[in-house]
């Protein structure tokens, strides 16, 4: 089930929130967890007795924690928890990536039975490793109640998408949190935004490139134009399903931490990566990066600490080695800008500083989207006129005429000038920012009733 479905909208979610809403305080987390719980089993009832098993061992290692006062001994017990997590997310996600890279490797014919990927493993497996390892420093109170600790894990919100809210973030709130209808509007407000981004936008956005991707012949502005749409839709998608996420946490009652901030404003890579996927560079940032000495080491030690974050970002979205690619090639701009670019860069006017991060960026949207290394060649050859048919051509202005409106919409939407509006419209007249929410909501229903293409790219991450 995802949230994007007319299933999830208008039976499981309304039917979750009303009896959440009228059970008392100390049944919320029930509720919440049965229903967390049927949502995952909803799309992987094999995989739900795995990850109940992953929340009990997790749920134990703290208690573990708590029960041992030998340093020694706490410290094995953490190396144990983090390496049975590691190993398990290992096994389903990697083990055949790694197969089929030793039999290219050394000839081999290993047999392997592909596994399907449980859904939101990589997910709930790294707020996993956030409660075992800051339990383990002793910046939270372990967690007594298993009810609790089960509902961070599973709380359908943020279960197979993210954000990735680490255990500190809402430590507080598993016990205990406000639901008002000022918030409840907050968070309807921000689900449908969240739906409009992905229904409206992400999905024509995926049909475009898919059409142009599957071109023969390609010019340069069509091929660039193609990048540009896979690039929005995959920000549309992933952006879209954490506003949601986060509107439902907080109809629920939550507060989870924000996960993009208008990415396609930043000026250099560095800047863009503060503002995309904020909670996935934050959790490698607290648990990987600054572990190894952060950029307060030697210029050597720092580059190989940025690689290294870089090489398991990439490795983290997916068992294959275009996102390895796509990872050090973000690594090594990063470490470029710090000790070049930036230096020079801020002495350039603000559109070339743009047009930069623009042109990089996208080249490394067509990496994270293409896992056949012969594609993604031709793609990128045509992108800078190897085998394109010129630098403009017919294909180019059709697409742009029949998709005009989608494009500058995604266009403004990818700043902050829709929110800004919106706000403004609501503080002035609140009945009309509810009036323009429910003429998106309508017009999301109906793409979702009419229309068949409704995928959820990082499903498979």
């Amino acid at each position: 089930m995802v949230f994007s479905s007319l299933n999830f909208l208008f039976i499981f979610l309304p039917v979750t929130l009303a009896v959440y809403l009228l059970v008392p305080q100390r049944l919320k987390n029930i509720v919440l967890l049965i229903a967390s719980v049927y949502f995952y089993a909803w799309g992987e009832p094999v995989y739900v007795v795995l990850m109940l098993l992953n929340i009990l061992f997790n749920y134990v290692a703290g208690l573990q924690f708590a029960a041992t006062k030998n340093k020694r001994r706490r410290k094995k017990q953490l190396i144990l928890a983090v390496l049975v997590n590691l190993l398990l997310l290992g096994f389903f996600k990697y083990a055949g990536f790694l197969v089929g890279t030793l039999n290219s490797l050394f000839g081999w014919s290993i047999v392997w039975k592909e596994l399907s990927l449980p859904i939101g493993i990589s997910f709930y497996t790294f707020q996993a490793l956030s409660y075992v390892i800051d339990a383990y420093r002793g910046k939270v109170k372990v967690q007594k109640s298993f009810i609790n600790f089960a509902v961070y894990i599973t709380m359908f919100p943020q279960l197979i998408a993210g954000p990735i809210v680490t255990y500190s973030e809402i430590e507080n709130q598993l016990g205990r949190r406000t639901i008002n209808i000022a918030k409840a509007g907050a968070g309807i407000e921000r689900l449908i935004l969240g739906l409009a981004k992905k229904v409206i936008l992400a999905n024509n956005l995926g049909l475009l490139y898919t059409s142009i991707q599957a071109s023969a012949e390609r010019s340069v502005m069509t091929t660039w134009l193609g990048a540009v749409c896979l690039a929005m839709q995959i920000y549309f998608d992933f952006s879209g399903y954490s506003d949601m996420a986060i509107g439902m946490g907080k109809m629920l009652g939550f507060d989870f931490p924000e996960n993009f901030n208008f990415p396609f404003m930043a000026d250099s890579v560095t800047e863009f990566w503060r503002r995309w996927h904020m909670t996935l560079s934050g959790w490698f940032k607290d648990y990987v990066y600054f572990p190894l000495g952060g950029s307060r080491v030697s210029a050597l030690k720092h580059i190989r600490n940025t690689l290294i974050v870089w090489f398991l970002t990439g490795l983290w979205h997916g068992a294959s080695w275009n996102f390895v690619m796509w990872g050090l090639y973000y690594g090594v701009l990063l470490i470029i800008e710090k000790y070049i670019v930036l230096r020079v860069m801020k002495r350039l006017p603000s559109p070339v500083q743009y047009i930069y991060t623009f042109v990089v960026v996208i080249l490394g949207f067509v990496l994270f989207g293409n896992t056949d290394f012969t594609e993604m060649g031709k793609y990128m050859a045509n992108m800078f006129g190897g085998g394109a048919s010129g630098f403009i051509d017919g294909a180019f202005l059709y697409y742009v005429k029949n998709n005009l409106i989608l494009l500058i919409l995604s266009a403004v939407s990818c700043s902050p000038i829709f929110r800004k509006l919106l706000n403004k419209i609501s503080r002035k007249n609140s009945y009309a920012a509810i009036g323009i929410c429910l003429v998106l909501f309508f017009i999301c229903v109906a793409f979702l009733v009419y229309g068949s293409y409704n995928p959820f790219l990082y499903f498979r991450f």
